[in-house]
């Protein structure tokens, strides 16, 4: 099983982002950029690393509206990176130019230096100088917040994932000690869980957020058998909602997409014939069909 990979799609110009947030963190690149045909247009799609996880981009005339039900917390750990502190604030600046402040760059009880920002691509970040104590963190960890109606439900999510997926396990958990306004006693301040070698957090927010989870942001499942593909797909759309393409509801209202490698494959190295005739393919299907893909692929 391959690493989860955050998906993201844009308002604006998918490349362009990509090239925004690979130009200032260390271990980030532009992995490959590309283009396929749909319906309303041509969309673009961009694979990009950041700070060492991998990300996929795409862009098209379709709009979906980012929001911050799902951010990307970057660590910033004083035991690996002396200069810690200085580089938090760096980072902060370059994402805040013409974005929007969420919470302020600030001390708080949890933690000497944290702030969250919307940047000008909608993408929300979470950054915070972390204690180095405890098993080691990636530097990035997309994070779920769970808001009404399904705030309060970030702990049964978190067991049920744990449950779906295999080499799982639970991290830190912070349960609220008593209610806190519309947050309950017991509702996840924060909480943090491994699932197939990709570290993701989650929090409870029962305040009118005026957003939920959607398709904007997805978590892409790469699968690289139909086997995988149809546990998944089974295991994910239970009491949830079956898209077109992969595409998946969860019963949180969790966006996922249970892809196929042959997909990913075609996008980075197939000639335009052959993403035109897997993508022409792959629209047609709701859960992905491997065999087909593959067939497409090969211009059977």
């Amino acid at each position: 099983m391959l690493p989860i990979k955050p998906h993201l799609w844009f308002d604006q110009d998918a490349k362009q982002a990509a090239e925004f947030y690979a130009s200032f963190m260390p271990d980030s690149a532009i992995n490959y950029a590309n283009h396929f045909s749909m319906s309303d247009g041509e969309c673009q799609v961009v694979e990009f690393t950041i700070a060492g996880q991998s990300f996929f981009g795409i862009s098209s005339a379709h709009k979906l509206g980012i929001n911050p039900s799902i951010s990307f917390m970057i660590n910033f750990d004083p035991s690996r990176d002396p200069d810690a502190a200085q580089h938090i604030d760096e980072v902060w600046n370059k994402l805040i130019e013409k974005g929007k402040v969420m919470m302020p760059l600030d001390a708080y009880p949890f933690s000497k230096r944290y702030g969250w920002v919307e940047d000008k691509y909608g993408i929300s970040w979470q950054l915070i100088l972390t204690n180095p104590a405890g098993e080691e963190r990636p530097v990035i960890v997309p994070s779920l917040m769970f808001t009404p109606p399904v705030a309060g439900k970030a702990d049964d999510a978190i067991n049920f994932y744990c449950a779906v997926f295999k080499n799982s396990k639970r991290g830190t958990t912070a349960p609220r000690p008593e209610d806190m306004g519309p947050d309950k006693a017991g509702t996840l301040m924060f909480a943090d869980f491994y699932i197939d070698q990709t570290w993701l957090a989650a929090m409870d927010s029962a305040h009118q957020h005026g957003f939920n989870f959607n398709d904007a942001v997805s978590l892409l499942i790469p699968c690289e058998t139909q086997e995988e593909i149809d546990y998944y797909w089974d295991a994910l759309t239970a009491g949830g909602e079956a898209g077109q393409c992969g595409w998946l509801k969860d019963k949180y209202g969790v966006s996922w997409q249970v892809a196929s490698t042959v997909m990913l494959d075609a996008l980075k190295n197939g000639t335009a014939e052959q993403i035109a005739q897997v993508t022409e393919t792959f629209m047609t299907m709701k859960k992905v069909d491997v065999a087909t893909l593959q067939r497409a692929y090969a211009g059977e």
